[in-house]
């Protein structure tokens, strides 16, 4: 079973193997985590994102992290256009595809922030309820540790709650 960690932070910032960034299919660029990253790295990460696309949704893909401290960053769309509202199912399915990579990668910690909850305007509890569930759920083989992290404060407590529930 995976370690679940919680934090309050900023993503780009904390020690793991990789970080995910909750993309849309069309791997623009523009909102939360995916304008932190995009601040740092520039449009290179984005171009070589866009290169990949379209991406569907429950599959993620790595690029490499450049200036950031990680061996890579797992894109994992939740929507299809950035202007998609963020459905349960895809956020279930963006988390696996994160998970998936991540093992397959032989990643050991990764660090994920709120799936849906930015651009995708998907509920905070309800986002906290499907990552919660689908990273207890899954299997790894070389994945030992997800740290969930996030500036809300609500979607930490949230995932707190979650992880508390038997």
């Amino acid at each position: 079973m995976l370690n679940i960690e919680i934090q309050h932070g900023n993503l780009i910032k904390v020690v793991a193997d990789a970080i995910v960034n909750p993309t849309n299919s069309f791997g623009w660029m523009g909102g939360s985590s995916a304008s932190a990253i995009k601040h740092v790295e520039g449009a290179e990460i984005e171009d070589k994102v866009k290169a990949k696309a379209p991406l569907e949704i429950g599959t993620a893909i790595a690029t490499p992290a450049g200036k950031l401290p990680y061996k890579a960053i797992i894109h994992s769309p939740v929507v299809i256009s950035p202007t998609d509202m963020a459905e349960a199912y895809n956020v279930g399915l963006a988390v696996q595809g994160a998970l998936i990579l991540a093992d397959d990668k032989g990643f050991k910690i990764i660090a994920m922030p709120g799936m849906g909850t930015g651009v995708g305007s998907f509920p905070i509890k309800d986002a906290a309820k499907v990552m919660i569930a689908e990273i207890k759920k899954f299997k790894p083989i070389n994945l030992e540790k997800v740290i969930l992290i996030d500036e809300n404060d609500e979607l930490a407590k949230a995932w707190k709650e979650e992880l508390e529930k038997k």
